[in-house]
């Protein structure tokens, strides 16, 4: 299947680990607007941190910047009906993604999990947090969210807002309240990415990662806060460690917001960790992150290694092929792999009966909700096509 967007050259990159680094940027890139701010997320919900977006929305609308804001409604149901007034008081256009409504399940369950912000067609950022308190160190200085956002300039941008407005229209969203796209300059020097998206039926991220790892040589290092991946991707990773490949996965402890994705999860350590493949868990606080590292190739963005990604979510992530980026991704990454605690795998075989009872019983629902799926006609019941290799 061929990809919607080409690799693109002349990008630059910035990591930004955690809130106390992406909030501010963020919030500058918005307060420097001069024609339009595009912004798209899954969480969304009234707080300290949504009432400082407000504000500097509300600012911008006052400079006459055009704002358009897609969110999705099961997403933002914690944003409070006064906020949806200021921000339609304040010129904002707001348009929320696959109302929720009477009917069959699987409608509802369609969900847009993507999060893009697009500055003038000059900045975008995306990763994985929502604009909720959970990822701002100001709003819960003990239990923020860690998770990590990259800013990109660079004609990468173009493909960002360009993918904004297609789901915007697609959507229902009004078209005559979208603005005139300004083209992204190439930024020079600079390196190459490609925008990699899981959407009516193209599973882009999740076959590009598939092809990486079958072809890695030196690394693959995934740190990703939801892991219930399909078999053929199990696979993958085991026979990567048993041809010498330095296989790592972070994922999260005992701080979770889900313990039942943890639990079903944790019922593929044993083979993995049987074929070499080092799990490691994240011990501070709740890990939101979605970064993986397939030699020098960088992956960043919404997606999670679960069902909803694999057959629910519209995902968007960026594939990454820069020097400078995947020096910060290596530093990002050994960071977080000295707060973990490795899972050793003759301490796992001694885990106790009541834990492995919880992993046999949500894997148990995991794999149900998977063919359940398929049932519903959702996805090809013959195959993976996301796994398929490109032609």
């Amino acid at each position: 299947m061929a990809l919607q967007y080409p690799l693109r050259p002349a990008n630059r990159f910035r990591l930004l680990a955690d809130g106390d680094r992406f909030i501010p940027e963020m919030l500058a890139a918005i307060a420097g607007a001069q024609h339009y701010v595009f912004i798209e997320t899954y969480l969304c919900e009234s707080g300290q941190l949504m009432g400082r977006i407000i504000d500097a929305l509300e600012t911008a609308c006052r400079r006459a910047v055009s704002v358009c804001m897609m969110l999705d409604d099961f997403g933002a149901l914690h944003l409070h009906q006064s906020d949806r007034e200021r921000l339609l008081h304040a010129g904002v256009h707001l348009h929320f993604y696959n109302p929720l409504r009477f009917g069959p399940l699987h409608r509802n369950l369609h969900r847009n999990h993507r999060k893009l912000l697009t500055v003038d067609g000059r900045l975008a950022f995306t990763g994985g947090a929502g604009l909720t308190d959970d990822f701002d160190p100001q709003a819960r200085p003990q239990d923020w969210w860690h998770d990590i956002v990259v800013a990109v300039e660079g004609p990468c941008v173009n493909d960002l807002q360009h993918s904004f407005v297609r789901i915007w229209r697609r959507s229902g969203g009004d078209a005559t309240q979208l603005p005139r796209l300004i083209p992204a300059l190439p930024h020079e020097p600079g390196g190459s990415a490609r925008l990699l998206l899981h959407e009516s039926g193209r599973r882009e991220i999740l076959g590009e990662l598939f092809e990486r790892i079958r072809h890695a040589r030196q690394r693959v290092l995934i740190h990703v806060a939801y892991f219930v991946p399909p078999h053929a991707l199990l696979v993958a990773l085991r026979r990567a460690a048993r041809r010498g490949v330095a296989v790592h996965l972070i994922l999260p402890g005992t701080k979770t917001d889900h313990g039942s994705a943890r639990f079903a999860g944790r019922r593929h350590y044993g083979r993995l960790l049987r074929a070499g493949v080092r799990i490691h868990e994240y011990t501070p606080r709740f890990t939101h992150t979605k970064l993986t590292i397939c030699d020098d190739w960088v992956c960043l963005g919404s997606a999670n290694l679960d069902h909803w990604t694999l057959r629910w979510n519209l995902e968007a992530n960026l594939g990454i092929e820069d020097t400078d980026c995947l020096d910060a991704a290596l530093r990002t990454f050994r960071d977080d792999l000295s707060q973990t605690d490795e899972i050793i795998l003759r301490k796992w075989r001694e885990r106790s009966r009541w834990e492995r009872l919880r992993e046999r019983f949500w894997g148990e629902v995991s794999v149900w909700l998977a063919r359940r799926s398929y049932r519903l006609g959702l996805r090809d019941p013959r195959r993976y096509p996301a796994f398929q290799r490109r032609s």
